[in-house]
C-alpha cells in the first residue's frame, strides 16, 4: 500500500513533527497496468463503499470515429505509441493517450483503463 499522506520532511530538508498519524483515506494503491490478453478485471472497494473496475488485461476497445459519430466494439492488434512512457510500447500496456492498433485503423485511448473498467479510443484521421 502506498501513503499518500504529507511528508515527514520540510522542503528544507528539515524534520515535521506530524500532529496526527496515517489515515486510511490517505492509502494509496499500486498503479495497476492494462496489458493486450484476455479480458481480466478487478473490482476494487473505494471510499464509501463504492466500486472501482480496473482493467488488468483486455483485447477489445470501443472505438468512436468522430466523423460519423458512431461507436463500435472493436479488436485491438497492438500498441504503437505511448506517450507515458516509451517502454510501455514493447510490454503492450494501454495507458490514456496511447495511440493503438485495431481493426478499423489507429485510435487514440481516451479512456484510463486502470480506473474506468473499460478501453474507449477515438480513430485517428490518417493524413494522405
Amino acid at each position: 500500500m502506498k501513503w499518500q499522506g504529507k511528508s515527514k520532511r520540510k522542503e528544507t530538508g528539515g524534520k515535521l513533527r506530524l500532529a496526527r498519524k496515517k489515515r486510511r483515506y490517505e492509502l494509496g494503491r499500486e498503479q495497476i497496468l492494462p496489458v493486450i490478453g484476455e479480458k481480466r478485471h478487478k473490482k476494487v472497494r473505494t471510499r464509501g463503499g463504492n466500486a472501482r473496475v480496473r482493467v488488468l488485461a483486455a483485447n477489445v476497445a470501443n472505438v468512436t470515429d468522430p466523423e460519423t459519430n458512431t461507436t463500435k466494439k472493436v479488436e485491438i492488434k497492438d500498441v504503437l505509441e505511448n506517450p507515458a512512457n516509451p517502454h510501455y510500447v514493447r510490454r503492450d500496456i494501454i495507458t490514456k493517450g496511447a495511440v493503438i492498433e485495431t481493426e478499423l485503423g489507429k485510435a487514440r485511448v481516451t479512456s484510463r483503463p486502470g480506473q474506468d473498467g473499460c478501453i474507449n479510443a477515438v480513430l485517428i484521421k490518417e493524413d494522405a
